[in-house]
């Protein structure tokens, strides 16, 4: 997607007003005439100039969020935690608010074969090399036992994506949290004891307002 050549001011503020509206409204609710409305003398053709869809508009916002609020590089320094603590504080950074309600208003985007795609490749070439770094810093510090830390990143970097999203592989709040619980067993089995008791805990809560959203399952 070519959006450097755009204006910034301009796609900021698009991205501001649907980021407010996403939060506020829901994204299933909010139309591309709402963000219109947000936007103080800009036409729709200006918004469709930088942004192909709503779809879009709400890719970016995800990519935008996970670069300035990088959870790696929030927990990369700290002497205190070792490599699997770290990817739980990894997991709960990412459950803040506004975070965790932009995740799972943009979960039934992925019924689009191209957003799904997207988010995979952005998942394979953004979060993959930094799980592989705590991966290697896991095998340093001997928390993390696993001979196969580059398939454990990529299932890691790949599941949220697609076994956890309802419009994608579909199923109850009681059936994804089924398949946490086994992706945490399946884990520990392997060398990566990643999901405790508080990790399970923010699971059970990201499912529960998921189902209440009527994100479709």
């Amino acid at each position: 997607m070519a959006r450097n050549k755009y204006p910034e001011e301009t796609v900021e503020k698009i991205l501001t007003a649907a980021r407010r509206l996403f939060l506020e409204k829901g994204y299933e609710q909010t139309t591309i005439q709402d963000i219109v409305d947000q936007l103080g003398g800009l036409t729709k053709g200006a918004i469709y100039h930088h942004f192909k869809s709503k779809e879009e508009i709400m890719f970016v916002l995800s990519e935008q969020m996970f670069v300035q609020r990088n959870p790696f590089e929030a927990v990369r320094e700290r002497t205190d935690l070792n490599a699997v603590e770290k990817m739980r504080e990894l997991i709960r950074l990412t459950q803040a608010p506004d975070w965790a309600q932009l995740s799972r208003e943009g979960i039934p985007m992925l019924k689009n074969p191209r957003i799904l795609a997207e988010n995979i490749q952005s998942g394979r070439e953004m979060a993959l090399p930094l799980f592989m770094e705590l991966m290697e810093e896991g095998l340093r510090d001997g928390s993390i036992t696993t001979s196969y830390p580059r398939e454990l990143a990529e299932l890691i970097a790949l599941l949220p994506n697609l076994w956890f999203a309802p419009s994608v592989y579909p199923g109850s709040r009681e059936d994804l949290l089924r398949r946490f619980r086994c992706l945490g067993e399946m884990l520990e089995h392997m060398g990566l004891p990643l999901v405790d008791e508080s990790i399970l805990a923010l699971a059970e809560t990201f499912f529960q307002r998921l189902e209440e959203s009527g994100a479709p399952g």
